[in-house]
């Protein structure tokens, strides 16, 4: 007998209750219980402490906070959050990120992700990140720097 690992994606609704970062929120499930910790799954919004860390909170939060939204986890990270797909208003969350040039299109290996076409969009428009020459890239600052949790405070 052969056993398959398939992790069934989990869809629900509820309302955004906080703002952590550009990428993560936290989401009060309208069936009930606690808030749940997500990460919005293809995007890439600098860390906190990082240049325009803070702008792309404030965006998400201008977005999102308080609002309700319909949630799909596809899988969770290493840090136990649900990597989600999240609709507002019908509208892909991720994609707004990016195209408000607040967040990278997640890139894995060769690929330029799930939402290319919206970040050379907001390049092309010099928005947000992409009106600085050279954003570093999240993950480069964490290679340099550490976590925002690493550092000093």
């Amino acid at each position: 007998m052969v056993a398959t690992h398939v992790q069934a994606k989990t869809i629900f609704t509820g309302n955004v209750s906080f703002v952590s970062d550009g990428d993560t929120l936290w989401v009060r499930p309208d069936a009930g219980g606690p808030p749940r910790k997500l990460r919005i799954d293809g995007i890439d919004a600098p860390e906190i402490c990082q240049t325009g860390g803070e702008a792309a909170r404030e965006v998400l939060r201008q977005l999102a906070l308080h609002q309700h939204v319909e949630v799909t986890i596809r899988r969770h990270d290493d840090y136990g959050r649900g990597l989600a797909r999240i609709r507002l208003d019908g509208h892909d969350l991720g994609a707004q990120m990016v195209q408000a040039g607040q967040a990278w299109s997640y890139r894995w290996r060769r690929a330029l992700g799930p939402y290319a076409a919206e970040e050379t969009l907001a390049r092309q428009t010099r928005l947000g990140l992409f009106a600085q020459d050279q954003a570093e890239l999240p993950r480069d600052f964490r290679q340099r720097h550490g976590s925002c949790h690493d550092a000093p405070r």
